[in-house]
């Protein structure tokens, strides 16, 4: 009972720490996702995240040798075995299992990059994400360490969504998305795995972070209030579906109706 109320303790801790990391808006990228990933495992060392990553970079002097380091010597690689484990979404375990998935992977090599003086940005395409180095006309493929021509970006986009050539591969897929979008999606992944497998618990705090960022939906609202009456607090999913009635007024009828079906429970 103890080590859980100290599990629950730690989540609640790096869950309002990531919260106010993104209050301003743009935060240090690497500093979120090494929340998300002590909110996944309590105990994970973000320290010696920060210093794995320092050693990827040392001696890196341009978009060649990134890739060279990265996923030749060090030997990371997208994980085609399991692809929705949500070890693939923390940070700290790819580190350790030198596997991940297109938008974990892409996250490490724009922390090296940074740190190597390589400029690149993240690139938000759907259904599978790339980093551009800025001012060449290829995009990097992280969860192959590929180099990719538009061409061969557009043969990714239409294989990983199944579109076809009926949907026009418009350039604007290929633009670069800041930091809280990149969050945005990391944490709606997860959002997608934890759902599936039932994990309350896990969806619970993956959903607190993501209404601390922008474009919430009020599906997203209703999703947080669901885990939340599901495990007999009531009243906690009444208040947030009212609070966020004000924020989101086309969904308030929709938002306060679903409130005081959760509020009946407590009578």
């Amino acid at each position: 009972m103890e080590d859980d109320a100290a599990r629950r303790a730690a989540v609640d801790d790096a869950v309002e720490r990531f919260l106010a990391l993104v209050d301003g808006g743009e935060p240090e990228l690497l500093d979120a996702v090494l929340e998300i990933a002590r909110a996944a495992d309590p105990v994970a060392d973000l320290d010696a995240a920060h210093a794995e990553i320092d050693r990827l970079a040392a001696g890196v002097r341009g978009l060649d040798d990134l890739v060279r380091r990265i996923f030749v010597e060090e030997g990371f690689h997208g994980d085609r075995d399991d692809y929705y484990d949500p070890r693939n979404s923390s940070l700290t375990e790819v580190l350790a299992r030198r596997t991940g998935i297109p938008i974990t992977l892409a996250v490490l090599c724009l922390e090296v990059g940074r740190r190597a003086g390589v400029a690149l940005e993240p690139v938000g395409m759907p259904g599978h994400f790339l980093v551009h180095p800025v001012g060449s006309p290829l995009h990097l493929d992280p969860f192959t360490g590929e180099l990719l021509t538009r061409d061969q970006c557009e043969a990714r986009f239409r294989e990983a969504t199944g579109l076809g050539d009926e949907v026009a591969f418009d350039d604007a897929l290929l633009a670069p998305i800041g930091t809280e979008a990149v969050l945005v999606r990391m944490l709606t992944n997860l959002r997608g795995i934890h759902r599936s497998r039932g994990d309350l618990a896990e969806l619970g705090w993956v959903l607190r972070m993501r209404l601390g960022l922008p474009g919430v939906a009020a599906v997203e609202v209703a999703e947080l209030a669901e885990v939340r009456g599901r495990r007999a607090a009531f009243r906690e999913a009444a208040d947030l579906l009212d609070t966020w009635a004000e924020v989101l007024p086309r969904d308030a009828d929709a938002l306060h109706r679903h409130a005081r079906r959760w509020r009946a429970h407590l009578n």
